[in-house]
């Protein structure tokens, strides 16, 4: 709920100060909270797990959406997401290194007792609980077939 406090003060800061790409991704992160809020089976309370799992799901469809308008020679456009992206990225927790996740894997690896590539939905389930909001989902789906492929 503090998040959410928080994201309506920054607009208020960000109208005051004129910051119209910030205020539109901020504005975007209201929108889906309320649509959360308000949705069938919501329960008219959201807590700041839930926000930022909103939140990181704007950002990936800001960073594809940028990369959609790269590929169609639209840079003014992608730029815009790209900074929508990174007024959105703020509220989310620090991300972990390819090399902090790589060691974090490892030891679930050892963990769940994972041998080899047929073991990858086992080692998956743990890595994703473990590594929510701190690690994109490909790069610990890559790192743990790459690590599960070593140990054959």
């Amino acid at each position: 709920m503090e998040l959410e406090k928080q994201i309506q003060a920054d607009i208020m800061a960000a109208m005051k100060a004129h910051e119209t790409v910030r205020l539109a991704a901020l504005r975007g992160i209201k929108a889906a909270i309320l649509l959360a809020k308000t949705s069938e089976g919501g329960s008219g309370e959201i807590t700041d797990a839930e926000i930022v799992k909103i939140i990181q799901k704007l950002v990936k469809q800001r960073k594809e959406s940028a990369e959609i308008y790269s590929g169609q020679n639209r840079p003014e456009l992608a730029e815009n997401e790209l900074a929508e992206a990174a007024a959105m990225e703020v509220y989310l927790p620090k991300q972990l290194s390819e090399s902090e996740v790589r060691e974090i894997l490892k030891g679930i690896i050892a963990e769940t007792g994972a041998s080899g590539p047929s073991d990858m939905g086992k080692v998956m389930g743990t890595a994703t609980k473990r590594l929510a909001g701190q690690a994109d989902g490909k790069m610990i789906s890559t790192l743990v077939k790459a690590l599960l492929s070593e140990n054959k």
